[in-house]
């Protein structure tokens, strides 16, 4: 029944059943000899036994330990009992020595107290076991951890065996120092680097857990009691601290620090750029002379004058998707003087008709150095400044824009949609970016908008009744006049209020303002999200300044793009027309004028309607267009309007602009 007998672990004496391979307490490996299990009843003659996993050795050793007079050592750091030949404790492996206590036999213990001889391996054996200290936060990480279990740190070079025990005998009376109200100044944390930016911050946060103690010396047990409490709810917010989080602290770091990486990847990953700043949240930022209670990314940009992050902040959703960085956002300061000179140049014309306008015809495109950047970076350009979700609407989900290959190939008429802000005044917005690139964020369009509409409501009223009763006897039903005045009224209404949408009748008054025709491709049908057909979208078309005389009026049009109640800019981009110049030759000016081709029908060959025209103009959409538009038929039988631009007779301004905005692309093309 030798194999029925359980087998004793050499290292803890636990007694395992035959079939374990390993020790079921400590996982030593089984050894090649089996131990028979002490009873009550004398052992049975080791030496007798005629089993072929018993050896020699082992036999004499058993015979020796089990002598009467044996006795068992106790190990000195965790009193564990060990044979009398062990060198080392099994249990910690910490070297012979100390009392020896009594026998087996009941002789009494003997008093004498060695001191242990210095073994290079029982050092080796207890330097193996010790943890080691983090060197950004003092946590005691197990030695197998490549990296510190708090701060993430990676493990510094394994320090020597009086480093070790220096570091642990430092560690060991700081923390009875705290206890007795004593403190120690900590040491200089290394400069962290994290590649996703969270890492500085949550070192941070543990420097200004290790640091807790340093603040000065203090002798009382309520400073003490004061120092840990701090730290333990210092603790506690560490480890409730999400992603996001570690992200927002990042985020205000990177405002003072002026780190715009921060910011975005803040953004980026939808946070909301007016959240606020904590107390707890400061006292892990450990920066107290720069933060405060309620601060939010735009305070602290206003704080430190961070002009440039200030702009992005405050463009409503700039967290969807990707940042988006107009050439507006790049150059603030051009962009307020831009904003400035249209302020100026606006003009109220004399009369019966009373209606502002602007002075100059301006159209902005697309500066065509886009095309000689590296596919990664006219990416990332395009990222951030096109609307993606509503190029895909329009030009491939709807084919509203783009669908002709001879116009957007062959003669390089290819439009793009700008990115704009998805509050009310995006019609708005999108007017004065397809002309001057900026946004009406002093909302110096809308104030001339609502001043129009005011002051010339004898012409704007009569035109706008007549081509609602045209919409109305189509769909059979008719209005008195007072409700003709309610819906007037409301007109008027939303043209003076900020924020509030705008209807086709403003779309109209914006066509007077700038002198110039407007055309809108835009969606038939307004959905909901789930695709459901809400209504029909009866933006599309083209708006004419009929009220003025045509040659008070420029006959080049801009484009507008519409998708379910959001306008925006569309525009082309440049050609490049340096191969045709040649070196110090003289240049017609006509190698200065670029025509983009804006057609006039849909992709089934259908006229865009002209909207507000009076009961006499109905059927006469194609002559208006010539009348008002320089048209032409393509070779492929299409009808367009030539958007005339004249590139030395862009702004200044506007030309500066790009030139900053494209500085930065250039930059990372350089570093590529």
């Amino acid at each position: 029944m030798g194999d029925s007998r359980k087998w004793t672990c050499e290292y803890c004496t636990y007694l395992n059943w035959p079939s374990a391979v390993k020790c079921t307490l400590c996982r030593a490996p089984k050894p090649l000899h089996i131990i028979p299990p002490e009873t009550s009843s004398s052992r049975p003659d080791v030496s007798s036994s005629s089993s072929p996993l018993i050896c020699d050795k082992t036999q004499v050793c058993e015979n020796e330990n089990n002598k009467p007079g044996a006795s068992r050592w106790s190990c000195k750091s965790c009193t564990y009992l060990n044979w009398p030949k062990a060198i080392n404790c099994m249990q910690c492996h910490s070297p012979k020595g100390g009392n020896i206590i009594a026998n087996e036999s009941g002789s009494p213990r003997s008093s004498t107290r060695r001191k242990p001889p210095t073994s290079p391996d029982s050092d080796k054996s207890r330097s193996r076991m010790m943890k080691w200290n983090c060197s950004a936060c003092t946590y005691d990480n197990w030695p197998r951890s490549k990296k510190c279990v708090l701060c993430h740190t990676a493990r510094d070079k394994i320090k020597t065996d009086a480093e070790q025990a220096s570091t642990s005998s430092d560690y060991d009376d700081n923390k009875r120092n705290i206890g007795n109200g004593i403190t120690k100044t900590s040491p200089t944390l290394p400069t962290p680097i994290g590649a996703s930016g969270i890492q500085t911050i949550e070192l941070a946060a543990a420097a200004g857990i290790a640091s807790a103690s340093s603040s000065g010396t203090t002798t009382t047990s309520s400073s003490s009691n004061y120092e840990e409490d701090k730290e333990h709810r210092r603790v506690k917010l560490r480890k409730r601290m999400r992603k996001s989080d570690w992200l927002f602290l990042n985020a205000c770091i990177g405002v003072v620090d002026n780190d715009i990486q921060a910011v975005e990847a803040y953004l980026t990953s939808g946070g909301d750029p007016g959240r606020q700043l904590t107390q707890d949240e400061i006292n892990l930022l450990n920066r107290t002379s720069a933060f405060d209670v309620g601060f939010t990314l735009v305070h602290l940009a206003i704080r430190f004058q961070r002009e440039d992050l200030l702009s992005v902040l405050l463009t409503p959703d700039v967290a969807s998707h990707a940042l988006k960085r107009m050439p507006c956002h790049v150059s603030s300061d051009l962009a307020t003087d831009i904003r400035r000179d249209i302020a100026v140049s606006l003009r109220q014309r004399k009369g019966d008709f009373p209606c502002c306008f602007v002075t100059d015809c301006v159209t902005f495109t697309l500066p065509v150095e886009i095309e000689d950047f590296p596919l990664p970076v006219r990416n990332q350009l395009f990222d951030e400044i096109l609307d993606r979700d509503v190029q895909k609407e329009l030009e491939q989900e709807s084919h509203i824009i783009n669908w002709s290959m001879e116009l957007s190939e062959r003669l390089g008429s290819r439009l793009y949609s700008l990115w704009n802000r998805t509050a009310g005044d995006c019609l708005l917005d999108s007017v004065l970016q397809a002309t001057w690139g900026i946004f009406d964020q002093d909302n110096t369009l809308r104030r001339a908008l609502s001043e129009s509409l005011n002051e010339g409501a004898a012409r704007f009223y009569v035109r706008w009744k007549d081509y609602e009763t045209i919409q109305a006897e189509n769909l059979e039903y008719s209005l008195d006049e007072e409700q003709w005045q309610q819906d007037w009224a409301i007109m008027l209404s939303l043209a003076s209020q900020p924020g509030a949408p705008l209807e086709q009748t403003h779309i109209f008054a914006l066509a007077h303002i700038l002198r110039r025709p407007i055309i809108v491709y835009g969606v038939k049908f307004i959905k909901s999200f789930r695709g459901e057909t809400l209504g029909y979208a009866r933006f599309q078309g083209v708006y004419l300044p009929l009220l003025w005389e045509p040659g008070f009026c420029w006959k080049s049009p801009i484009a507008l793009g519409y998708t379910r109640g959001h306008f925006s800019a569309l525009v082309s981009m440049d050609t490049d027309t340096d191969s045709n110049l040649g070196a110090g030759a003289y240049v017609d000016s006509i190698d200065d004028v670029q025509v983009t081709y804006l057609p006039l029908t849909d992709n089934e060959g259908k006229l865009l309607p002209v909207h507000f025209i009076a009961t006499p103009e109905v059927g006469t959409e194609e002559r208006l267009y010539h009348d008002w538009m320089d048209c032409m038929v393509t070779e492929g039988g299409n009808l367009v309007a030539q958007q005339i631009i004249h590139k030395r007779k862009r702004p200044v301004q506007v030309s500066q602009m790009l030139e900053e905005w494209l500085e930065r692309y250039r930059k990372m093309t350089r570093r590529q």
